[in-house]
């Protein structure tokens, strides 16, 4: 069932464009800051490449698995739309204090910022999922469009940022405190989570007829602020663990215990059909955690392999090292029309639209593509240095992938769980993508490049055999899913009303 109002007054369509604008600006600040974060540890803190990789590595971790919370907070104590305004502020106060030129305040903002991506994520997602119940490839369409609104802003953010932060003459002094051009450049951030708070607020009444249950009624002011003590708490521990590898480490095996409890408890409790879809999301979920180790090579490993190895030149255009990761988001946009187009055409013909489980694989195959291009442009290379044209293919390659998995795994969840369990069940498949990321940053780690080697010919190898690694590995995975598909697709089923497939209690 859907909580709220079913009268006149439901404008859906509305109400997604109060999504799409206040996604566009929580990515914007997120991104712009992620686009720097591993050059600012590098090259402004001095920092080793595998130290670098695995603060980032265990930081994204955190940012990815506290949806989970998110997640339990909006279905279940406060509701989605005030969860929401909660993250997006806490983020904002997250990427003020980032922009802070204080050493004591890197890693308390980091831990705000994983809180507030927690409190934030998943509930415009589940939101997003209440605007069309049961119509599944309805949800597939919006969910393509959705999944584009997050790099709109993004892109934008990625070419401001690093631009900032290589104007090196910009500097501001307010007192005792000296804000140079990397830290103009993460309060950019800032300011993009309070447009997008400011956007909401004014159009926030297209959202009154959907929700959670909580949404629909008054606030409990004693959860609230017991919400608000916890979350104290949890920032103190989040930057201890960022600060400690070995933590770190133990917590991406706790969140690998929360993830088998979520999965089991909805085993035991739901009917046969019930079981069977647990069964083809929890398969789904694993094959988006291993898009994630490869999404993480964004900002890691081909960043630094952009610094140290590729052409910045695209078109007679001066491209930064960290500039590149907005090829991914080029494309995305690019490629995210044409494919919700291609996805309706097929819903009209007789066949159908592609199964979940044929896209999920051709996004595999389409990883591999990728990492084959990424190592394959070495073997062109000239005194070591790599045309940018193989990263744009490779990138091409990549985004399309990243829309066949991680696009498609909000709609995913929303066809396959029953809308009870819609918000944790989105947490847990960030819980996911969270065990991912820690794992994606030590892999990135494999191609550290020792101290004293600095010629391009000497650190290209590290690169290309990570790559072509990585490729072989995406095949193998895509290699398997091929010869599954028809058993997800047995397990899915018939594409009908979730609630009623799924038995919701």
């Amino acid at each position: 069932m859907t909580w709220g109002n079913k009268a006149s007054g439901r404008h859906p369509n509305r109400a997604f464009l109060v999504l799409f604008f206040i996604e566009i600006w929580e990515r914007f600040g997120y991104y712009g800051m992620a686009s720097i974060l591993v050059l600012y540890l590098v090259q402004r803190l001095g920092l080793g490449d595998a130290r670098a990789d695995i603060i980032w590595g265990a930081f994204s971790a955190l940012v990815y698995s506290m949806p989970m919370l998110g997640g339990y907070i909006g279905d279940r104590v406060l509701g989605a739309r005030r969860t929401l305004v909660l993250g997006a502020i806490t983020l904002g106060l997250g990427y003020l204090l980032l922009s802070v030129p204080l050493p004591a305040t890197l890693f308390p903002a980091m831990a705000l910022i994983a809180l507030g991506n927690g409190l934030f994520k998943v509930n415009p997602n589940n939101l997003v999922s209440r605007l069309h119940e049961g119509q599944h490839s309805k949800l597939d369409v919006l969910f393509t469009l959705y999944y584009m609104s997050l790099n709109i802003g993004s892109f934008v953010s990625i070419l401001l940022t690093p631009w900032i932060k290589d104007q090196s003459g910009w500097y501001l002094a307010i007192g005792p405190l000296h804000f140079d051009s990397w830290h103009l450049a993460f309060g950019l951030s800032a300011i993009g989570l309070t447009l997008g708070l400011l956007n909401y607020g004014v159009f926030q009444h297209y959202l009154r007829p959907y929700g959670t249950k909580p949404d629909f009624e008054k606030i409990n002011w004693r959860k609230f602020w017991l919400v608000m003590a916890v979350s104290v708490f949890i920032i103190w521990l989040l930057a201890e663990i960022i600060s400690h590898p070995a933590a770190a480490f133990s917590l991406v095996g706790l969140f690998v215990l929360l993830m088998i409890y979520v999965f089991t408890h909805l085993l035991v409790t739901g009917g046969k059909q019930a079981r069977k879809r647990v069964v083809a999301c929890i398969i789904f979920t694993g094959v988006s955690a291993i898009w994630a180790i490869y999404n993480q090579q964004i900002y890691t490993s081909l960043t630094l392999f952009a610094l140290r190895n590729v052409n910045h030149d695209i078109l007679g255009l001066h491209v930064s090292p960290a500039q590149f990761q907005d090829l991914n988001q080029f494309w995305l946009v690019l490629l995210a029309m044409p494919l919700a187009w291609l996805y309706q055409r097929m819903q009209k013909t007789r066949r159908g639209d592609f199964s979940m489980a044929v896209k999920y694989t051709a996004g595999m195959y389409l990883l591999a593509l990728a990492f084959f291009l990424y190592a394959a442009g070495g073997f062109s290379a000239q005194a070591g240095t790599v045309s940018s044209w193989w990263l744009v293919a490779g990138y091409a390659a990549q985004s399309l992938g990243e829309l066949l998995i991680s696009a498609l795994g909000f709609s995913m969840v929303s066809q396959l769980v029953p809308e009870r369990s819609r918000g944790i069940v989105m947490g847990a498949w960030f819980l996911g993508m969270g065990v991912s990321n820690y794992l994606g940053g030590a892999i990135a780690s494999l191609a550290s490049i020792p101290a004293g080697v600095t010629h391009a010919t000497d650190t290209l190898p590290y690169y290309l055999r990570l790559f072509a690694g990585l490729s072989a590995g995406a095949l193998v995975c895509a290699i398997v899913m091929t010869a599954i598909i028809p058993l997800l697709n047995k397990l899915v089923g018939t594409q009908k009303s979730t609630d009623s497939l799924i038995g919701v209690n």
